[in-house]
């Protein structure tokens, strides 16, 4: 039989029956660890909710990967490359690899009446695949792109729309600075509204064949190739296989490509991105801190109120170990329990936000309007065993404790 175990479940059960005098303080405990635990869980979930979020939409402005010219500089005026790649087949055959898509790229200004604004377009082929934009589409319809005929369509943001004073229907006006300024007139066909505004408030979507257009291009000609991945923890993994199927080309009539990842193109996002993980890590030290302290003041007094027993115990042949793993296992029980409700609330609240999205946010300073939430078990999981292996290691300490009681004074104690 297991004597500890057997001493922890009938103390325990004295604890249910109300007939502990520490039953207010082994509450308090309970609570604290709930609580801890709640909070655990929602900062996790909320940065990594807040992560994936503003990730996904900066990704789908500009990929995961990207491949240009070499000689392209971080202006919007991209020397071109062919479409036509020898290795595009070994790319799409890799694994991981999702989808492999052309763009071009332009920088304009748009003009309405009095309303002036520095745009960007990029230019969309027909194997473009519209899912991001679909999920923000705010009015409208987006475009379709065809090899045959070139649109006048465009999709512009919410935010420039209003910048602009136009709407779905609208025509307007972009014109380009070159060594002849030119113009062309499109049509709003879609408005969307991402919330990322250093994205909204300049992109400007239309047919590829406007930027071949205007800046002279041939038909095969684009600025590069916009590649998408399965899963973004192989970002770095995956940039390397691009670079490797495309290899470095270097003679003179062959176009030397570069491959970046979307972590390079925007390494200021990203790091911010990364800085919020230490928010996180400082609130889960601080909440394991003080649920483990609110667990040590509550084996304590257990320990103190169960003196005379602890002396009966020893009198009787009982060590020093085997009495304190039984306030141990009853340490564990009373963590488990908090654990149990700190989940409850912790995943519930979660839940509430993630179907109602009743928490609001500043979208221009946050660049989302609800506050995210993603709920992964994985993270549940170690936030769960994290928590237990601490506060029961915390309780070691108290637990020692047994060992400098006399089973003569324990058994006189009042």
């Amino acid at each position: 039989m297991n004597t500890p175990l057997f001493i922890a479940k009938r103390l325990i059960k004295a604890e249910d029956g109300k007939r502990s005098f520490a039953r207010p303080v082994n509450v308090i405990a309970v609570t604290g660890i709930a609580l801890g635990m709640a909070v655990m869980i929602l900062a996790v979930a909320v940065l990594t909710g807040f992560k994936n979020e503003i990730r996904d939409k900066v990704v789908g402005f500009g990929s995961h990967i990207q491949v240009v010219n070499f000689d392209s500089n971080i202006s919007y005026e991209m020397a071109p490359i062919s479409a036509n790649q020898e290795f595009l087949p070994r790319l799409l055959d890799k694994p991981g690899i999702k989808a492999v898509q052309v763009f071009g790229v332009k920088a304009g200004i748009a003009q309405v009446n009095e309303n002036i604004q520095g745009v960007v377009l990029k230019g969309i082929g027909s194997d473009h695949n519209w899912s991001f934009f679909e999920g923000h589409l705010a009015e409208g319809e987006l475009f379709t792109v065809t090899d045959t005929a070139r649109t006048n369509q465009v999709v512009i943001s919410r935010k420039l729309g209003n910048m602009l004073e136009i709407s779905v229907g609208d025509r307007f006006p972009v014109h380009f600075v070159q060594e002849q300024t030119r113009s062309r007139v499109f049509t709003v066909s879609g408005i969307y509204d991402t919330g990322l505004e250093e994205f909204d408030e300049i992109y400007i979507f239309c047919d590829i064949g406007h930027i071949r257009r205007l800046n002279g291009w041939e038909d095969h000609q684009i600025s590069g190739f916009d590649i998408f991945i399965d899963r973004f923890s192989d970002l770095d993994y995956m940039t390397y296989v691009v670079r490797s199927t495309i290899g470095y080309q270097v003679t003179e009539d062959q176009e030397r490509l570069r491959v970046s990842s979307i972590r390079m193109r925007y390494p200021q996002i990203f790091d911010w991105l990364s800085f919020q993980d230490l928010n996180v890590v400082v609130i889960i030290t601080l909440m394991l801190l003080v649920t483990g302290f609110n667990m040590i003041s509550g084996l304590l007094i257990l320990i103190l109120e169960k003196v005379n027993m602890i002396g009966v115990l020893k009198a009787l042949g009982a060590t020093d170990k085997l009495i304190s793993r039984a306030f141990l296992y009853q340490a564990a029980w009373l963590t488990a329990k908090g654990l149990f409700w700190g989940n409850l609330i912790g995943v519930g609240v979660a839940l509430i936000q993630l179907k109602t999205g009743f928490i609001k946010l500043d979208p221009a300073s946050y660049y989302l309007s609800t506050v995210p939430v993603n709920i992964e078990l994985i993270h549940l999981l170690l936030l769960n065993a994290g928590a237990m292996a601490v506060i029961i290691t915390m309780q070691l300490l108290p637990a020692r404790l047994v060992g400098r009681i006399t089973p003569v004074k324990a058994i006189r104690y009042d």
